[in-house]
């Protein structure tokens, strides 16, 4: 199969997904449901925003559950207050 057959070709303008229409009167994406019809317009860039989306470095996130779990277990040799009672010079 030609990718002449299979329709027009998308990129999704909510997920991001990139499908073909397979020749439907309705482009939806097969991911998230939307409607291509619906997309905002879009407009080419200019020769100066090209220049800085190249520019731009790529920004890497670090995914927030690590984050989350590294700030619930304490660090070695760290130990809870609560755990350790705290003894007066009475009890020896």
């Amino acid at each position: 199969m030609a990718a002449k057959d299979l329709g027009t070709k998308y990129s999704c303008f909510k997920c991001g997904a990139k499908f073909y229409d397979l020749k439907k009167p309705e482009p939806v994406c097969p991911k998230c449901g939307s409607d291509q019809r619906e997309s905002p317009p879009q407009r080419p860039l200019d020769k100066a925003e090209r220049r800085r989306a190249a520019a731009r470095p790529a920004v890497v996130e670090e995914p927030a559950l690590e984050e989350e779990a590294l700030e619930e277990e304490p660090a070695a040799g760290e130990e809870d207050e609560a755990e350790v009672p705290e003894r007066d010079e009475e009890d020896f």
